[in-house]
């Protein structure tokens, strides 16, 4: 089984936005080729010809460097096809269209993000409709990322009811959906180790490790940060959170051997508050993160 370590760049939003900028962090500071390239980086909404200008200069600086982008994802947390309004709905259609058209041209496999979120009176009132609407919306997209040669669309199940997918029977139930009579490109799972519905009653529902050893065949990523129990927050892998807590990479890795993969992308989904000393210590503790888990990996 190849285990491909990997940084997600949602730490780079608005500190490291230049394609110049990013590459050489990771190529020199950090020694990690693979990266989740996020929207955020690159909104999709832009005029057209400073989104070519910006592909370029990644492409041009990400073979300078020797990364690749391997999967983009969405940064923000709107409600897309979810949204209760139809026309807005809608728009958020064709705007991922524009991410899947650069994912194709920065030669990623794949792109995605959570399937959608629900309004409260939706989840109330409507909650069937929408779902429908969504499901519908992604296999559409699913359609439109085969025309663009993309190998799958991903979407990742969250930890709440309104955001989809927050147990491993939901996910399961919504995973089929997705997929059945779907004409275009597989849409396959990117589980997070963080995710998960901590009040319910199945107690494999808030244990990574069960996440894993039920729905990892069907997830060709894994967003990884450390836990402590019950306190989420996308934490960095440095001594004083490893302490006390619960993602051990050994036991992860144990877990994807016994899936019997070919191929599977650990991807450092980490977040740093725009305070200090999170701030100023954002290198030295996605550095301390990398060699942590390169103990375990065979990079």
């Amino acid at each position: 089984m190849k285990i491909n370590l990997g940084l997600h760049l949602g730490f780079a939003i608005n500190r490291y936005p230049e394609p110049k900028n990013w590459t050489k962090l990771l190529a020199k500071n950090l020694g990690i080729n693979h990266v989740q390239f996020v929207s955020d980086l690159l909104e999709p909404s832009l005029p057209k010809k400073i989104i070519e200008k910006q592909i370029d200069e990644i492409n041009n600086q990400t073979s300078k460097y020797n990364i690749k982008i391997d999967h983009t994802f969405t940064s923000p947390r709107y409600n897309f096809f979810g949204h209760p309004n139809l026309e807005i709905s809608n728009y958020w259609l064709k705007w991922f269209k524009k991410f899947i058209d650069i994912t194709a041209d920065l030669n990623a496999k794949g792109t995605g993000c959570l399937l959608s979120i629900y309004s409260v009176d939706d989840y109330n009132f409507r909650r069937k409709l929408i779902e429908k609407r969504i499901i519908n919306k992604w296999q559409e997209l699913s359609i439109y990322a085969k025309q663009k040669k993309l190998e799958y669309l991903l979407w990742e199940p969250m930890s709440i009811k309104r955001e989809m997918g927050e147990t491993i029977t939901k996910t399961n139930y919504l995973h089929n959906q997705l997929n059945k009579n779907n004409k275009g490109i597989p849409i396959k799972l990117c589980l997070d180790v963080d995710h998960g519905d901590i009040y319910s009653k199945n107690t494999n529902d808030h244990n990574p490790y069960k996440w894993i050893e039920k729905l990892g065949k069907k997830s060709p990523i894994i967003h990884i940060k450390q836990r402590t129990k019950n306190v989420f927050g996308h934490k960095p892998f440095t001594k004083e959170y490893n302490e006390k807590g619960i993602i051990k990479p050994k036991k992860i890795i144990k877990y994807l051997k016994s899936l019997d993969l070919d191929e599977i992308y650990l991807y450092l989904e980490l977040s740093f508050r725009e305070r200090e000393p999170f701030d100023s210590k954002v290198v030295q503790d996605l550095a301390e993160s990398i060699e942590y888990w390169k103990r375990y990996i065979n990079i």
